[in-house]
């Protein structure tokens, strides 16, 4: 079953799938968003959801430290109902603490990149990281 990470940010959207067996993440791209036009970038996603057959959303649930929900949190919810109406496929949720900082401590320590290209590509490392991370959890449950 092949899934779609997502990492929702209030202006863009990390994106990896998985491969068919849901063994691996890849980081595919970044889609630029405006939450303040409405504008969620659900057109793209349908593309790479025909593309990559895909079968379901997960989508990072960025908690707080405490385990509390923000709104953050509350704005990759919306994402996901809007996902589920747009899609009618399954969304589940990865607690995605961390993540961020270790896609920013991947590239830092693995490449030698420009703060520029970290920016560029820090998303969709973090998609990744939860989508694999969803991988590797949900193999172990059904292993």
């Amino acid at each position: 079953m092949r899934l779609l990470g997502l990492d929702v940010g209030s202006k863009t959207v990390g994106v990896a799938v998985s491969d068919a067996f849901g063994w691996t993440a890849q980081g595919l791209e970044i889609i630029p968003i405006d939450e303040d036009e409405q504008r969620f970038g659900l057109d793209r996603v349908a593309e790479l959801v025909t593309e990559h057959q895909v079968e379901g959303f997960v989508l990072g649930l960025p908690k707080n430290m405490n385990n509390t929900l923000g709104p953050r949190a509350d704005a990759s919810k919306h994402y996901g109902e809007m996902l589920t109406e747009k899609f009618g496929l399954p969304v589940d949720f990865e607690d995605e603490r961390l993540t961020t900082v270790q896609a920013q401590r991947m590239l830092t320590e693995g490449a030698d990149a420009s703060r520029r290209k970290r920016k560029k590509v820090i998303d969709k490392v973090a998609a990744s990281l939860i989508l694999q991370n969803y991988l590797d959890r949900h193999g172990k449950l059904t292993q």
